[in-house]
């Protein structure tokens, strides 16, 4: 067995706790960090998926307790990595299949180099001080995630961009910024005020530093995002609506972190919802509603023998070593 299929024993009750992280920092040395963190990772029966860019660290990991707490160590004390953000949840069942860690250009791909979230982004406001800010008429929310997400869950009167990545992000802003703007804004008039929300928070720092860039000065964006509004925020005061869809096998979360209903399709890696699982176009690891359409009957027939590759190893309490990943969209995997 090599080194990516470690396991946790299949009996094993050992309680997981899952991670998920960024900092925006400047490292030189990418590389030279790599092989150590994804080292430090396997010896503690860490799993998951850190990546690495010369503007930070951003990625899910989960593991035993004390596995996550040795990682978490050695990611702080990287260069300026002390203040690294992290949410904490639990999980019932280890949510990935492997450990790793991966050079990227970009630690959330936003197509903007010339953004640095470190001199720019926008005002944080805390959970408890979110719901006033997004029940002021005179705020604009934006909700920076993809399509898929948001079709699970979002803030009550949130924007959805409809965007399919995060790169289109930019795009959308320009052409819909008179519109949601509006022509007082575009004539030098009152000041419009945004406020701008995703998964764990690492979206948002880019996209509040690219707003301020486009000249947008009241900008503001969710601290710790919305799996910190959840953790914090009371179900009977919340203006959350739906789950939030998470970039690792739980699929989605609610109030108090719970794991919630949506299963994943392993061919599209997006939600199915109860509705979808019914329909004659979804299959298990094969097919959904949403991405039917976009395969030919020969790639289902290559999903197929891949899921039930996959059971077999599950089966024999092994991973399958071409089980695929959950890509990351936000390092927690937002």
């Amino acid at each position: 067995m090599g080194p990516d299929m470690h396991m946790l024993p299949r009996e094993s009750h050992e309680p997981l706790h899952v991670a998920a992280l960024y900092r925006f920092t400047r490292f030189e040395n990418c590389e030279g960090l790599k092989a150590p963190l994804e080292r430090l990772c396997r010896e503690q029966r860490v799993r998951g998926t850190l990546l690495l860019a010369p503007e930070g660290i951003n990625g899910t990991i989960a593991g035993p307790s004390e596995g996550i707490t040795r990682v978490l160590e050695a990611i702080r004390a990287l260069p300026d990595c002390a203040e690294l953000d992290v949410k904490l949840s639990g999980a019932s069942a280890m949510p990935f299949h492997r450990m790793k860690v991966r050079l990227k250009r970009e630690i959330v791909t936003m197509g903007q180099p010339e953004i640095d979230p470190r001199a720019s982004a926008g005002t944080y406001v805390e959970p408890q001080e979110w719901n006033a800010l997004i029940a002021d008429p005179d705020t604009i929310v934006i909700d920076t995630r993809n399509d898929y997400e948001v079709a699970v869950g979002m803030f009550e009167g949130a924007i959805d961009p409809q965007t399919t990545s995060f790169r289109d992000f930019p795009a959308w802003f320009r052409h819909e910024r008179e519109r949601l703007l509006g022509p007082d804004y575009i004539k030098g008039g009152k000041p419009a005020r945004v406020a701008m929300f995703c998964t764990g928070g690492v979206r948002c720092e880019k996209s509040t530093a690219f707003l301020k860039q486009e000249g947008v000065d009241e900008v503001f964006h969710l601290k710790g995002g919305i799996l910190k509004y959840l953790e914090t925020v009371p179900a009977e005061a919340s203006l959350w609506r739906g789950e939030c869809f998470v970039f690792d096998q739980r699929v989605t979360i609610g109030h108090g972190l719970a794991q919630s209903t949506y299963t994943l399709c392993h061919a599209c890696r997006r939600p199915v919802s109860a509705g979808d699982a019914a329909s004659p176009l979804y299959e298990a690891g094969v097919s959904c509603p949403a991405c039917h359409s976009e395969r030919s009957e020969q790639q289902r027939a290559s999903c197929r023998e891949r899921h039930r590759q996959e059971l077999l190893a599950a089966a024999q309490g092994r991973a399958h070593i071409g089980a695929v990943q959950i890509k990351l969209h936000d390092g927690h995997t937002d």
